[in-house]
């Protein structure tokens, strides 16, 4: 899962992105609220982590201009502002949660984990198909009951396919989903991910579709 940490403070936002990617999601990280806008226009983020007191423009105004174009994207508002006033103008602005500085890693990685799971209109917190289980929190894959071994891109994929499952992803939204601004990853490593995926759990688990992409059927 792709997030786009929107954070000014450079020792903060290097903590936050190391620690976020240490918990499996994809992080790309702009220090400025021109530079948010612009970024969520031009590409997609499954969830954004938003300060409000940023330069060039405001963190409400960054949301506000999201919420205006239509995107439903959640947003989890992190900042230093604790005033009740503050948090009500946040989340009535459009924001899903509120966070207040400092910040525990582990509480907010589950928190964007619920609100993605909202996102995707599930409850479960586990991802199942069929015989296979993956425990996002937990970092933690099953089959038929036994505990399976996998990469961190290898959980990425799994993860991003079985989020989207009866769903096609293209080539190009599976990479955006695994890999940051700051990774470029092989012309053939999505090839070789699903490879070893389909060794471990069927070659049936992910169906390719020709010059579409890929899915794992429903």
């Amino acid at each position: 899962m792709r997030i786009l940490l929107i954070e000014d403070d450079p020792p903060l936002g290097d903590g936050l992105a190391a620690g976020l990617r240490q918990a499996g999601f994809a992080v790309d990280w702009v220090r400025d609220g021109e530079s948010a806008v612009a970024a969520l226009a031009a590409e997609r983020f499954d969830l954004a982590v938003l300060d409000l007191g940023l330069p060039r423009l405001s963190g409400m105004e960054v949301l506000k201009r999201l919420r205006a174009k239509g995107s439903a994207m959640p947003v989890l508002i992190l900042t230093a502002r604790d005033a009740t006033t503050d948090k009500i103008a946040g989340l009535d602005g459009g924001a899903d949660d509120y966070l207040v500085k400092p910040v525990d890693l582990d509480e907010l990685a589950a928190r964007i984990r619920a609100l993605l799971r909202r996102a995707a209109g599930r409850a479960a917190p586990e991802l199942r198909h069929g015989k296979l289980v993956l425990d996002p929190a937990g970092h933690r894959v099953e089959f038929d009951g036994q505990p399976v071994e996998l990469s961190a891109r290898e959980f990425a994929v799994l993860h991003a396919l079985l989020a989207s499952a009866g769903r096609v992803m293209t080539r190009g939204q599976l990479e955006q989903s695994i890999y940051g601004w700051s990774e470029e990853p092989d012309s053939n490593a999505l090839e070789v991910h699903i490879h070893h995926l389909r060794r471990k759990f069927g070659a049936e688990l992910i169906k390719t579709l020709r010059g579409v992409g890929y899915t794992i059927p429903k």
